[in-house]
């Protein structure tokens, strides 16, 4: 009876300590990989929006951009008309 009873306790020990590395594996292994895999993501899609952004308005034309209930068009400066650059004389 004595022996069934160190097998048992044996058991649950070596399970916890199987629990416990795949907890601490997660946390220093296997965290920091999938978080590092997903900023990366982040970062890619947000390069490719602006890429998008910037080649749509290359092409002059308007580009519009929507956050909430504000909606902004853009263009590149490329495309405007000289005449808008072109500033009154100031009197002095």
């Amino acid at each position: 009876m004595q022996r069934n009873k160190t097998v048992w306790v044996m058991g649950i020990l070596i399970l916890l300590i199987v629990i416990l590395v795949g907890i601490v594996s997660y946390v220093y292994v296997l965290k920091p990989v999938v978080n590092g895999y997903t900023i990366s993501a982040q970062n890619q899609g947000v390069e490719f929006a602006v890429v998008s952004i910037m080649q749509q308005a290359s092409s002059c034309q308007q580009v519009p951009l929507t956050f909430g209930d504000q909606t902004m068009n853009i263009i590149a400066v490329g495309c405007l008309p000289p005449e808008l650059f072109q500033q009154p004389p100031t009197e002095l």
